[in-house]
């Protein structure tokens, strides 16, 4: 792992995107990621750059988006991340305002932060990863990410992005404050239906607090495009049956007899309001229940 820093003011021709991002692959799950925050309305619409069949790509302060676009075509032909970055660095006239980081198919990573970038500004380049931030509080911010993605690498991959965001932010973040956050993660086949490489891709363009919102953002998709863990799969008892039936009547889904019972009008009830939250996919049998949508449900009730 290695830290570049650079402190010289540039010059304001372009509007800067100061920001602070994690560009990663998970060797395990061949998954690459981006996660990225900005004091920048919708940042991650510029900043993030992903293709399971190339790399991922983070390209910010007076961000060139050919090196988004064309850097993918780059690493997709065989470029290492340092081979990619060279050139790119060499077709562009105004390179000294930028900063971009890049992981390529293998899990090489490289980084780079012109000495036009404002302070503070700099990156880390580790194994399969890097991290970049320019007009940060300090160098405590890329320092944070790194050790919090080095820290909870047992986390899959989406977690650990924006665990490492929340870590950046701890040591003081962009230092002009907080707007925008994105996560974007791909992997072959890995979108809805497995129709693209698109696994997840969460934007939070204007808030006061983007990163919280981001995680909120992400327990959602998992709970509702994710996979029902064996841990969350419980036979209807009783005291789970009183739980649902009470919440649901509180949803207005269910007016039957509140007795505990999974029956049929119990049941209706139920995959009637999965259906209206879009909880088809953790709807189980046998009398069987996700207690993850269940604990859902309950918390809908009290926010």
């Amino acid at each position: 792992m290695w830290l570049l820093v650079s402190q010289i003011q540039g010059d304001d021709k372009m509007r800067q995107i100061n920001t602070f991002s994690i560009v990663a692959k998970d060797q395990k799950t061949g998954e690459f990621g981006i996660a990225v925050q900005s004091k920048f309305l919708a940042c991650a619409s510029v900043v993030s750059w992903a293709k399971a069949s190339a790399g991922a790509i983070a390209t910010q302060s007076f961000a060139n988006l050919d090196y988004g676009e064309l850097g993918l075509k780059l690493l997709e032909k065989g470029y290492s991340a340092q081979k990619t970055l060279d050139a790119l660095l060499a077709l562009d006239s105004d390179n000294n305002a930028r900063q971009v980081g890049i992981v390529d198919k293998n899990g090489n990573a490289a980084a780079f932060t012109g000495k036009g970038c404002n302070s503070w500004a700099g990156h880390i380049v580790g194994e399969s990863y890097c991290c970049q931030g320019n007009i940060l509080a300090g160098e405590a911010v890329v320092k944070n990410i790194s050790d919090s993605f080095l820290k909870n690498k047992d986390m899959p991959l989406p977690e650990r992005l924006v665990e490492a965001l929340s870590a950046g932010q701890e040591a003081g973040g962009d230092k002009r404050g907080m707007q925008a956050a994105g996560l974007l993660v791909v992997k072959e086949g890995g979108s809805y239906g497995g129709y693209n490489d698109r696994m997840i891709d969460l934007r939070v363009d204007d808030d006061p607090l983007p990163i919280e919102k981001l995680k909120d953002l992400l327990y959602m998709h998992r709970l509702y495009f994710g996979n029902t863990l064996p841990k969350d799969v419980k036979v209807v008892d009783k005291e789970i049956g009183l739980r649902i039936q009470t919440a649901l009547t509180k949803k207005g889904f269910y007016s039957g007899e509140i007795n505990g019972l999974f029956d049929d009008s119990t049941q209706k009830a139920y995959i009637s309001y999965c259906g209206h939250d879009n909880f088809e996919e953790r709807l189980l049998s046998d009398g069987k229940i996700d207690m993850a949508v269940i604990d859902y449900l309950e918390k809908s009730i009290i926010s």
